[in-house]
């Protein structure tokens, strides 16, 4: 009896890593002090050095039962991108710029290329938002996974000066909210999807006219990553929050950004809704309460300016080409609600 025999094939293991060292090399920055292979990734702090109060932020996100799509279609290669817009999304809504990001993949059994796949993914993922990809743990675990199947998680680090920090806390009534432009569903609902889908090999290649593709390349669509928008657009524009619309949609995390005596009122219309969530709402019977409180409806971060700001915001965002819309405004309000005027 030996490991291979038991389910976990290290020679597999040393493969996969010779496949991804050129991919994670492509992510380093000055900052990375070594390189793959060590127990640990080290990272300079050089960035701080500038700042009178630095202050680092941290995020930790999966890519949850989008992954299923993936090993239907048995494409890998953009997965990745998901794993590091969720956790990179979360962290510039504060205002940090990305530094580094760790990923941890587990197997049921150690496919090589399938690795080199998901990571290329995650590469690429990490030179979008600018962080560097300093480390990871590829586990294979056989009897506890399918052997066809992983799960995808990973975690990154940012940083910002304490006196830059976005915190919603200077919101207040009558502020504008700016809504930008999802690239689809992301990453989340997906559970909701694949029930409303009846997901399987037939149905995702099904083609849809009003998606103008397969309804498999719709749902394997990447998450969008904003960290360069976002900072380029805080350095031009007083930004009082941010909102990364995920699990949850509007409804849990609009009123996550808002400080006590305000809510945010939206008007459904007011931007262009994708086709692929109207088709879930209209294959699956699902209320619009359940959209918003699920989906991210064609919005992937809803942004509070005050009113003179707006105009400027939209302006940044257009050049830097994102598409965005005032979507509603801050009312002055005890319950910190979130109230959608739907069309």
């Amino acid at each position: 009896m030996d490991y291979k025999s038991a389910g976990v094939d290290v020679e597999a293991g040393y493969k996969s890593v010779e496949l991804i060292k050129r991919h994670v090399k492509e992510t380093y920055t000055k900052d990375v002090l070594n390189d793959l292979g060590s127990f640990s990734g080290l990272f300079s702090l050089s960035a701080a050095k500038d700042m009178k109060e630095p202050v680092l932020v941290s995020g930790t996100d999966g890519v949850g039962t989008k992954l299923k799509i993936a090993f239907l279609m048995d494409k890998h290669d953009t997965v990745g991108i998901d794993c590091v817009a969720m956790c990179v999304n979360d962290i510039v809504c504060c205002g940090a710029r990305p530094l580094f990001f760790l990923d941890y993949i587990a197997c049921g059994k150690n496919y090589p290329e399938k690795i080199e796949q998901i990571v290329k993914g995650i590469s690429a993922g990490c030179k979008e938002s600018g962080a560097a990809l300093i480390g990871g743990e590829t586990a294979e675990m056989p009897g506890f996974y399918p052997e066809d199947e992983y799960d995808l998680a990973g975690f990154c680090v940012g940083i910002l000066d304490k006196a830059d920090i976005i915190d919603g806390k200077t919101i207040s009534d009558g502020d504008i909210l700016i809504g930008v432009e999802s690239s689809g569903l992301h990453s989340n609902g997906y559970s909701l999807v694949r029930k409303v889908f009846d997901i399987s090999k037939e149905n995702i290649s099904k083609y849809y006219d009003e998606l103008g593709c397969t309804l498999g390349e719709e749902l394997l669509k990447p998450t969008r990553i904003y960290a360069k928008t976002v900072l380029e657009l805080i350095s031009k524009v007083k930004i009082k929050g941010i909102s990364n619309i995920t699990g949850g949609g509007f409804i849990e995390n609009i009123p996550r950004m808002l400080p006590e005596g305000v809510c945010a009122f939206i008007n459904e219309g007011t931007w262009e809704i994708p086709p692929i969530f109207n088709l879930i709402a209209g294959q699956g019977n699902v209320s619009k309460d359940v959209m918003y409180n699920t989906l991210n409806m064609g919005i992937s971060l809803v942004m509070a300016v005050s009113k003179e700001d707006a105009d400027k915001t939209l302006s940044v965002l257009k050049s830097l080409d994102e598409k965005a819309y005032i979507i509603g405004e801050v009312r002055k309000d005890d319950s910190r609600r979130i109230e959608i005027c739907y069309r």
